[in-house]
């Protein structure tokens, strides 16, 4: 029963990040939200720094670790990644663009969010490296993914799943044809694009 009262105190502190910003991240707000009194908070947290410490680090298991963890017994790499991708896809991501605004303000949390960071891009690149032995294609896509995951997460757009649902398939379908093309194939088209580059700045 007390770890699950703790991590309920943990969820509404995400759910408060994702509906109000870090702003709105109080003792009186979550609380308030729990519908407690502050002696209750005290029971299971030392102050608000010992709170706060264990939220971030609770975002980093759930919303990360535990997926990547889970993704690993999944023998069929693109199936992986479509479990990943429909993970990315049901993130609560004010609450991740909120967490982004922390990490700017406290290093402890800035900390915590390379490690998301580092997690996300690593589990991408070793799918693309089953995929397609090609350290810098797999370099490519794992960026990829992660670009518009945070780039969706951060934008002042309108909430729009379905186009970020689109968005994830166009990756997958890319990847997933290019792993079905001959090694030599792939290595002429970066050749080819490294060519067209170079010859742009000429």
């Amino acid at each position: 029963m007390a770890a699950t009262t703790r991590e309920l105190y943990l969820e509404t502190g995400i759910s408060i990040l994702a509906d109000s910003g870090y702003s709105a991240l109080k003792l009186s707000e979550v609380c308030g939200r729990l519908g407690v009194t502050s002696g209750s908070f005290y029971h299971f947290f030392k102050n608000w720094s010992d709170y706060t410490g264990q939220l971030i680090q609770h975002w980093l298991a759930s919303r990360t670790e535990l997926e990547v963890a889970a993704v690993q017994a999944v023998a069929d790499p693109l199936q992986r990644m479509r479990d990943l991708i429909e993970f990315a896809v049901s993130l609560p991501h004010h609450a991740e663009a909120a967490i982004r605004t922390w990490a700017n303000m406290d290093p402890d949390v800035r900390k915590v969010q390379e490690m998301a960071d580092h997690a996300r891009y690593q589990v991408v690149f070793d799918i693309a490296m089953e995929l397609l032995d090609d350290r810098v294609a797999a370099h490519r896509y794992s960026s990829w993914a992660n670009y518009v995951l945070t780039g969706y997460s951060q934008s002042t757009l309108p909430d729009d799943p379905a186009t970020l649902t689109w968005a994830a398939q166009q990756f997958l379908d890319s990847l997933a044809d290019a792993s079905n093309r001959p090694r030599q194939s792939l290595a002429l088209a970066d050749d080819r694009q490294q060519a067209t580059v170079g010859g742009s700045q000429e």
